[in-house]
């Protein structure tokens, strides 16, 4: 197996063996170690041998025999000797899938890694290194942080939850409500990472509104894996049921969003590619939750992102509709960049100039936010002020992080 397979398994089982280990030891860090550890033992084994039929089972043997040996090294030999019988027992291969909500390893990490005691920025990059499998320097460029930053601030966030004695637990059904919503914050930003890797930048107004090309898919299943979880636990929680539809709906057009490593934009996507199986049931789900009547940001969300799935010509998307839908939104989540959103689907129905009019006091606001000065490039070309929207483009390109992005801004830019 070569090295990105390895990385590609690494990746996709880190969070459940970290999750594991961490409910059975009670320490983040040892968890955290124990699995590094057997991750370079895999490295060594599995070229030679092949892979296990179980890679997670396999890492979390390897692992907790790793954990037991560090237990053991410590010297504190009286009362860990006990101890670390105990875990011997229970440190064996699972090779059955999850038991149910309850009994998820990684809902229960999730659960910790977002609790209201840390910081949100800590919360997102604890849950993108523990669950996710993320390097330190990896979530640090995503955050736009010195790599010393960020580690310092996922140390932080561990010895919180260890001098806290934040328990490794799924809250009981009463404190759920009061706790879901930190965990969707967190849910939506792995989403992100994993869809939009180009950096943890707000996207208040959907994954569309920045539109780099997906290269973590597996944080993306693995967030939306959590949110279908957390769904299961609370099945009339309305913003559950949207951010659920909003990530099935934006996922369904992956497949189209790329060609030949240059992004595709939506009205240009082919979209026969779009999975109809993941729109069918995002429109199932944003039918179902808005039925219920409190409408909230993700709900809104993935209504809007509905209407341009149900579209299957981008000249028959109701824009109407999704500028009503975005009035609704900067009601409940105001903010520029709902704004931005809305001021490009004004454009669609009262023209270019419109659009520019609602775009220009945006300035102070996003000024560093690459998708504004795209929009306004965009726009500045359809009304034919062709040296402004070439200085737009090369501003949206300098801020740019994604080569595909990159790649279509300046194409864009050079057809003027």
């Amino acid at each position: 197996m070569s090295v990105p397979d390895l990385t590609d398994v690494f990746r996709a089982e880190h969070g459940r063996v970290v999750a594991t280990l961490a409910r059975r030891l009670g320490d983040l860090d040892l968890a955290e170690d124990a699995t590094a550890e057997a991750l370079l033992v895999a490295v060594e084994r599995w070229p030679v041998d092949g892979v296990p039929p179980n890679p997670g089972a396999w890492l979390t043997t390897v692992a907790g025999n790793k954990a037991l040996d560090r237990i053991r090294r410590e010297g504190r030999r009286d009362a860990k000797e006990a101890e670390a019988s105990l875990m011997a027992s229970q440190l064996v291969p699972e090779p059955a899938p999850d038991a149910g909500p309850i009994e998820d390893d990684r809902l229960r990490l999730l659960f910790t890694c977002c609790h209201p005691a840390l910081a949100l920025e800590n919360r997102v990059a604890l849950t993108l290194r523990l669950l996710g499998g993320l390097s330190v320097a990896e979530i640090a460029h995503a955050f736009l942080v010195p790599e010393r930053t960020m580690e310092q601030r996922i140390t932080r966030a561990k010895a919180k939850i260890r001098q806290a004695h934040i328990p490794y637990r799924v809250p009981a059904s009463a404190d759920l409500p009061g706790r879901v919503a930190g965990v969707l914050a967190v849910l939506y930003l792995v989403f992100n990472e994993g869809y939009l890797p180009s950096g943890m930048v707000s996207r208040t107004a959907g994954p569309d509104a920045a539109a780099p090309v997906a290269v973590k898919s597996e944080l993306s299943a693995e967030a939306i894996r959590l949110t279908r979880v957390v769904a299961g636990l609370l099945p009339e929680a309305p913003e559950v049921l949207g951010l659920l539809a909003l990530m099935l709906l934006t996922q369904s057009r992956s497949a189209a969003r790329v060609v030949d490593g240059v992004l595709v934009t939506l009205d240009e996507q082919d979209r026969a590619l779009w999975d109809a199986e993941l729109i069918d049931e995002g429109h199932a789900l944003v039918r179902r939750c808005l039925a219920i009547g409190r409408p909230g940001p993700y709900q809104l969300q993935a209504a809007i992102q509905a209407v341009h799935c149900d579209a299957v010509d981008v000249s028959m998307t109701d824009w109407s509709q999704i500028v009503a839908l975005y009035d609704q939104l900067r009601v409940v989540a105001p903010g520029p960049v709902v704004d931005l959103n809305r001021a490009v689907a004004v454009a669609e129905l009262a023209g270019a100039s419109v659009g520019l009019d609602l775009v220009t006091p945006l300035a102070d606001a996003l000024d560093g936010y690459h998708a504004f000065h795209a929009t306004r490039a965009d726009l500045l070309r359809r009304i034919g002020r062709i040296p402004e929207a070439l200085a737009a483009y090369d501003r949206a390109i300098s801020l740019a992080g994604n080569p595909a992005e990159i790649a279509w801004l300046t194409r864009r830019r050079d057809s003027l």
